[in-house]
């Protein structure tokens, strides 16, 4: 009877490989699988920089509320030719650090009982035991690609308007590809300022450091700043076969970034709070990714534009603008439309671009 007894009390065994976003994001919440024991593989890699995190307040991240660094319920969007402010009621633009999110969710896991070990032969895992990957998908050659550098800067009082986050100021070098300056201002004296690209190459450092002085002097009329930290990364934007086929995947190695914008984080908390769903439903735990599928083929076509006509970019995105109010344009971007605000979007884009795309949409990587 006790054996019985112990074969019921018994944890399955779940390892994860890496100790990224992802991981250690399911990690946090161990407690919400209790017939389960996590385990998180992490290699020696050399320490990541920090990094702001940005995203639309949603539901399935209120957990996340207590460390976000600041909420704009005001964002601008800019070109040469147009200057749009949208405005949200429920759905406020946030920020987070990296480093201070994964550090709480660590916490949180050894709170939980997570384990944590430097190779899968050191978690001594039986037979039975389910392994997760989130390794980032493996990128061939020539994909669109977002990648940026920023500084975060501080500014004599009164430099910046902290209302409002500019989410892409398109007044800035074009002849690399699609290029907006990304500015969120923490405060009226310091921002994050970034240069950021969407196109199949990387520019040279110098590119997106001018790119940033150049919009600080010329546009913000900003001259005395200093620079108190800088980030960089580089995002691929697309559709990726998984690190390692013979592995489930589990954040971006599960589809979770979205493929035409390169947003990440909110998403990968998606992904996790469908999975967890999934079990208290009495479901097997799986990590799906957290896109419909319409939404991956409107993606598609949209990767396609950026791709051949980035000169378009600042017209698509000023008509997306100008025909969507805040909270629409936060539901869309964080995959939550309807049918009616879907039709919507397609309606705003010039027609002859998008349909020429639609014969000629990305391809898959893999």
């Amino acid at each position: 009877m006790s054996g019985m007894f112990d074969h019921a009390l018994a944890k399955k065994h779940i390892a994860i490989i890496g100790a990224g976003c992802a991981s250690l994001s399911l990690a946090a919440l161990a407690n919400e699988l209790p017939r389960a024991q996590i385990h998180i593989i992490e290699s020696s890699y050399p320490a990541h920089a920090d990094h702001v995190w940005g995203f639309w307040a949603m539901d399935w991240l209120d957990r996340v509320r207590p460390l976000v660094r600041k909420s704009w319920h005001k964002w601008a969007i800019v070109t040469e030719h147009s200057h749009s402010i949208m405005h949200t009621a429920q759905h406020p633009y946030q920020a987070i650090s990296r480093h201070q999110w994964l550090a709480q969710c660590r916490d949180q896991a050894i709170k939980h009982g997570v384990t944590f070990h430097d190779s899968l032969d050191a978690a001594r895992l039986d037979a039975e035991a389910e392994i997760f990957d989130s390794r980032p998908p493996k990128v061939p050659d020539g994909v669109m690609l977002q990648h940026f550098a920023g500084f975060e800067v501080r500014a004599p009082a009164g430099s910046f308007d902290e209302s409002t986050a500019i989410l892409m100021d398109f007044r800035c070098d074009q002849s690399h590809g699609m290029h907006f300056i990304y500015c969120l201002p923490f405060s009226d004296r310091d921002a994050l300022v970034e240069s950021t690209m969407f196109s199949p190459q990387q520019a040279p450092q110098p590119f997106y450091e001018k790119a940033i002085a150049d919009w600080l002097t010329e546009v913000a009329k900003i001259t005395d700043f200093d620079i108190t930290r800088r980030e960089a990364g580089v995002i691929p934007l697309g559709f990726f076969a998984r690190h390692d086929p013979d592995l489930r995947g589990v954040g971006a190695n599960a589809g979770a970034i979205r493929p035409s914008s390169g947003y990440a984080f909110g998403f990968i908390q998606k992904q996790i709070h469908h999975a967890l769903a999934r079990v208290k439903a009495g479901k097997p735990l799986a990590f799906d990714p957290p896109h419909r599928t319409v939404d991956l083929w409107m993606d598609r076509v949209f990767l396609s534009v950026l791709r051949h006509q980035p000169q378009l970019a600042p017209r698509v995105f000023s008509l997306m603008a100008a025909r969507l109010n805040g909270d629409e344009f936060a539901m869309f971007l964080s995959g939550e439309a309807t049918m009616k605000l879907r039709l919507k979007v397609i309606l705003a884009m010039p027609i002859w671009p998008f349909l020429r795309a639609l014969f000629r949409p990305e391809p898959d990587a893999s």
